[in-house]
C-alpha cells in the first residue's frame, strides 16, 4: 500500500508542477493546491499506514497508532488552505486590475519614463 501512495504522491507532484509552469494565474494557483495535497500524501505515507487502536489511555490494546503524522497533515491541510485562499485573493486582484490573467501580460514594461 505505501508504493502505490508513493505513486499517487509523484502523481500529484507531477501534476501540480506541470500546472505551476503554465502561463494562467488560475492554472498557477491550483497546482499549487494540487502540490500541497502531494505533500499531504507524503506525509502520510512516510509516517507509514498502520492500522491500530487510538492512543487513549482506558483502551488494552496491543498496537497503538501513532497521532504526530496526523495532526501535522492537519496542520498543513490549513497552512494550505490559508496559502490557496491568499494566491485567489492575489489572483482576481490582479485581473480586476489588470483585466488578465495571463502572467506574460502582468509583465512590467521596460521603460522607465
Amino acid at each position: 500500500m505505501e508504493i502505490l501512495m508513493s505513486i499517487l504522491a509523484g502523481i500529484l507532484f507531477m501534476a501540480g508542477t506541470y500546472m505551476v509552469l503554465s502561463k494562467n494565474m488560475i492554472r498557477i494557483i491550483i497546482g499549487t493546491a494540487i502540490i500541497s495535497h502531494g505533500a499531504h500524501v507524503l506525509l502520510l505515507t512516510m509516517a507509514g499506514l498502520k492500522t491500530g487502536a487510538p492512543p487513549l489511555l482506558g483502551l488494552k490494546a496491543s498496537t497503538y497508532t501513532d497521532p504526530l503524522p496526523q495532526a501535522l497533515i492537519l496542520t498543513a491541510i490549513v497552512i494550505s488552505f490559508g496559502v490557496t485562499s491568499f494566491f485567489i485573493v492575489l489572483g482576481y486582484r490582479a485581473y480586476k486590475e489588470t483585466g488578465t490573467d495571463d502572467t506574460e501580460k502582468l509583465r512590467g514594461t521596460d521603460s522607465y519614463d
